[in-house]
């Protein structure tokens, strides 16, 4: 992946921009040919702030079925902040929102957790790369912060390619489908042996 860094931005945080294939050849790997060879504009990545919550909000409820706050994950996201410093947004060079992610965190059984999501990209941003960016920009600072493992619940195709596996004997809240359940180590080994089920953070 190129991911370059560059100045400190308005918002304190560096800048992303994807060039042509050629340059993109593990980032290529990661997200597929055809998302590299698309060229998308300069972004700049944050924490999201209190400021930014209600325009986010505004991004999954544009992104996203009606009654998404009724799926189970939200039960475990109900009263608890997301978690400082992994929750970001990504503007760009015009401060439009193009993008966001939020982490939560959760109990597995005895030892902890993140989950992860949602994560949207702006309709007319989609297939620039941008959501893969999110994911693997905030996966980074996650291991920094020292989490051990993440989780979420999507589809393995797509999330296969960030490294993330179906967990077996993690219990999401009914009605999620368990072939949906992936986890991704941060730590090696860190979901080896972990069982029980998902609970909200205390």
């Amino acid at each position: 992946m190129l991911a370059r860094f560059g100045a400190e931005g308005k918002r304190g945080a560096g800048f992303f921009r994807i060039n042509r294939a050629k340059s993109l050849k593990g980032f290529a790997s990661a997200l597929g040919e055809g998302s590299a060879k698309r060229k998308t504009p300069l972004f700049t990545f944050a924490t999201e702030t209190p400021e930014d919550w209600w325009e986010v909000e505004a991004l999954y409820d544009l992104c996203f079925a009606p009654g998404r706050e009724a799926l189970s994950s939200y039960r475990l996201r109900d009263d608890v902040d997301p978690v400082a410093g992994l929750s970001l947004t990504a503007r760009d060079a015009d401060g439009i929102l193009g993008g966001a992610i939020r982490y939560w965190p959760v109990h597995v059984g005895r030892v902890d957790a993140l989950l992860l999501g949602p994560v949207a990209v702006h309709p007319t941003r989609q297939g620039e790369g941008l959501g893969g960016l999110l994911i693997q920009d905030s996966l980074g600072r996650a291991a920094k912060l020292g989490w051990e493992r993440v989780m979420l619940v999507g589809d393995a195709p797509y999330y296969s390619r960030f490294g993330f596996s179906r967990l077996d004997g993690v219990e999401m809240p009914p009605p999620t489908n368990p072939e949906r359940v992936l986890g991704h180590d941060l730590v090696p080994g860190a979901w080896d042996g972990v069982r029980g089920p998902v609970t909200r953070w205390a």
